[in-house]
This record gives structure tokens, C-alpha cells and sequence, in this order.
């Protein structure tokens, strides 16, 4: 969380520079995602990794990918999914690992095997605001020992943070009870505003700890949609949040009707989006 008259600056300081670009009639010059900061989450493919990875991983490369987040191996260790990774010229610069119930010393020496520059700690849901105190606590001992390790450790958000429990916000209790040193944030979009959150606020209030958006569309039912073909205007979301830019645009669709389409959608996407 933002803290004191330096953050509080932060904030005004970029959405005035943000206003005053909007109200110069739309005449800046339009941003692009850089190339080098496209990703997918590879949970969108999990049906067709489980059949065949080498074969899954190939077609990624051909759509363009260079860069992929792990949602785990898919049976391989880190060690042979590397080598997979490496035949294609795709980068895992991120995983989803777990934080509870796994050897974090062993976790580590796998995202170094795997060349992960950053691990984000996937879901986390509990009945009580006790036992989400518990867990932010072990989150940030967890993310203590990733960054003495050089690696990064994130949360990636769903819905369920932002509903209150007795008047507290689990997600108040993980940004406050963990320190931007430790731990960083992976804000999912299509969960921030499935939880009635403006993304762009939840941002700032969290300036310079967003390190990754996971990019994911929504239907107006509230299902998933492919990157583009959904209601969530992600070119007002990245446009407000340039200033301090994400590091990685992860494509992600939990479930997609047909994975290598909303693959290729979701690059596609990216690749032509203008803000």
C-alpha cells in the first residue's frame, strides 16, 4: 500500500500528467506493448500440454512467442522442460508455484534450472481474516528467501481478496502484512474487475509493486473471453498505468473453447493494441 506524502504524490503527480494527456483531445502519440514484454500463461494450454509438449511448445514459438509463465511441468523435470524450452527459443521468465505445502529451498533451485526471473505464488482462499494473517506472514518469509536468492516472489490476485471478511479486505491484509522488498503484486485484470475494482486505482494505490498484468478478457456474462473479443477496455487500462509500466503483458484465458486460437488471439492482440 501506498504509505505517506511520497506515495500520495506518486498518485496525484501520474494521473494529473494522465489527465492533461486526455485532455489534450487524444493527440499523444499512441503506445504499443513492446514485443519483448508478451507473454502467456501456459494454464490456458494445460489440456493440450498434458498430450503433447513438445509438439504445444512448437506452435507457441510459431505464433511468436518468446517469453511463457509455467504452471507447472507437465510430468518433465525442470531440468528436461528447460531443454523444451530452450529447442523452441522461448524464456519461462516466470512460474506460478505455491507456497504452502512445497520445498521452498527446492522451488528455488528449480525456477534458477528453469530461468525464471520471477515466481508468483498462484491462489490462496480462507475462511478467516486470522488465517489469511497467517498466510501473509509465511508469504513474506517465502519471498525473503526467493529474493536473497535473486528471484522475486509475487501474489496473483483473484476475486475473492477484494470481499470483505468482518469488515476486512483480505487483500488489504496481504499488501499491508508484506513489504514491496519481498513481495510484489501480478495483478489478474479479468479478477480485479470480476471483484468491482478499477484496475487502474487498485494500480496506483499499489504504485511501482505491479510488476505483471495477466491480460484477460471477460464477457458480458462474466465468462471468459479471447483477448479483444470481451468488455474489459485494456487499452484505458494500460494508457493510465504507462507511466509506470509492467514489466510483462501475460495473455491468459482459464478456459478457452479452443487454446491455440486464444494463443494466437491474445498475441495478436498485443502485438496491434494501441493506447
Amino acid at each position: 500500500m501506498l504509505r505517506g506524502t511520497a506515495g500520495a504524490a506518486i498518485t496525484v503527480g501520474a494521473m494529473s500528467a494522465l489527465e492533461g494527456t486526455a485532455s489534450a483531445g487524444g493527440g499523444h502519440r499512441p503506445l504499443r506493448v513492446s514485443k519483448d514484454k508478451i507473454s502467456i500463461q501456459l494454464y490456458t494450454l494445460r489440456n493440450l500440454f498434458e498430450v503433447d509438449v513438445e509438439g504445444t511448445m512448437s506452435a507457441l514459438a510459431d505464433i511468436g512467442y518468446r517469453k511463457v509463465e509455467l504452471a507447472g511441468t507437465y510430468g518433465r523435470s525442470a531440468a528436461e522442460f528447460r531443454r523444451i524450452l530452450d529447442r523452441n527459443h522461448i524464456r519461462a521468465t516466470s512460474a506460478h508455484v505455491g507456497i504452502d505445502g512445497v520445498d521452498i529451498d527446492q522451488a528455488i533451485a528449480d525456477a534458477k534450472t528453469l530461468g525464471n526471473r520471477r515466481v508468483a505464488h498462484p491462489y490462496s482462499n480462507f475462511a478467516t481474516i486470522a488465517e489469511w494473517e497467517s498466510f501473509t506472514a509465511r508469504l513474506e518469509a517465502a519471498g525473503k528467501a526467493f529474493r536473497r536468492a535473486g528471484i522475486p516472489l509475487g501474489y496473483h490476485n483473484h476475486a475473492h481478496e477484494f470481499a470483505p471478511i468482518d469488515g476486512v479486505r483480505p487483500w488489504d491484509v496481504l499488501v499491508r502484512g508484506t513489504s514491496r522488498r519481498n513481495v510484489y503484486l501480478e495483478m489478474d485484470l479479468y479478477w480485479v474487475v470480476t471483484g468491482e475494482q478499477d484496475p487502474v486505482r487498485v494500480f496506483y494505490q499499489n504504485a511501482g509493486r505491479v510488476k505483471q498484468y495477466h491480460v484477460k478478457d471477460r464477457k458480458p456474462d462474466g465468462s471468459f473471453a479471447d483477448l479483444g473479443e470481451g468488455t474489459i477496455d485494456f487499452p484505458r487500462i494500460f494508457r493510465a498505468t504507462y507511466p509506470l509500466e509492467v514489466d510483462e503483458y501475460i495473455v491468459e484465458n482459464d478456459q478457452p473453447v479452443d487454446a491455440l486460437k486464444c494463443a494466437d488471439t491474445g498475441y495478436r492482440y498485443l502485438r496491434s493494441v494501441r493506447f
